[in-house]
């Protein structure tokens, strides 16, 4: 069984905790590269959470229905205005089915890591291509795996430092594993977390995406469709279902 690491203790506060993510603009780029995507056919969002990119694409007029593993995060979305109007079923994206085809589906903020094991990961590719119109996109976010970062020998890289919060990332080469650990003080409460992921690299994606009948149709270094480099953190991965 799928491990639910996103309950209530971290839906309650998800939004607030991930602000940087829900600035107009980290938003409306995306929302601008999935509009288009969609056209006049509808969305699908694996790991839909509080709906940040959701509810403003369903503002635009574009249909919308998600898929998440945690009742806690969809019941934050359910609270907001204009939810009714999206769709939600709860599952593991990486083979939960919804009725009807979409143009667009997406799946962003490093969520395809949620999926941990490489089979997972096949799998999620094989069920969106199931969901696609042909000629549908999947619009993938995800970071570029930090290894040539580490000094040789270490296993362990910040990614926040402040005077409430710590967050460090463990790797294991050797399985493509990522243990991302987080501290927080809040009053006199201490809180901690640890969540597992798999990371994945560009190539390796693209052959998932192979094995499930699309074909990379963009990939840039984010949003606004910069270029993709050798330095680049991060990617924003368009494949496009062939047939």
């Amino acid at each position: 069984m799928v491990a639910d690491f996103f309950g209530e203790q971290v839906a309650q506060r998800y939004d607030s905790s991930q602000d940087e993510m829900f600035r107009p603009e980290a938003i409306e780029p995306a929302v601008d590269v999935l509009a288009e995507f969609a056209g006049d056919g509808s969305a699908l969002e694996l790991g839909i959470g509080t709906g940040r990119l959701a509810l403003p694409l369903s503002w635009r007029g574009v249909p919308v229905h998600g898929i998440d593993l945690s009742p806690a995060m969809v019941a934050q979305l359910a609270a907001k205005p204009g939810a009714e109007r999206i769709g939600v079923t709860i599952g593991n994206f990486a083979d939960a089915r919804v009725p009807g085809t979409f143009r667009v589906a997406y799946l962003v903020f490093n969520t395809i890591m949620n999926l941990t094991t490489q089979d997972e990961q096949v799998a999620c590719f094989g069920n969106v291509a199931a969901h696609l119109e042909v000629g549908g996109c999947f619009v993938v976010e995800v970071m570029v795996p930090d290894l040539q970062r580490l000094p040789p020998g270490e296993t362990v890289r910040p990614f926040t430092v402040t005077a409430t919060r710590l967050g460090f990332d463990s790797y294991d080469v050797a399985s493509q594993g990522l243990v991302s650990h987080h501290y927080r003080w809040d009053g006199d409460q201490p809180e901690s977390s640890s969540i597992p992921f798999r990371y994945v690299w560009p190539a390796e994606l693209d052959l998932m995406a192979r094995l499930a009948g699309m074909s990379l149709l963009h990939r840039w270094n984010d949003w606004h469709r910069n270029p993709f480099t050798s330095d680049s953190r991060q990617h924003v991965s368009v494949w496009q279902k062939l047939a």
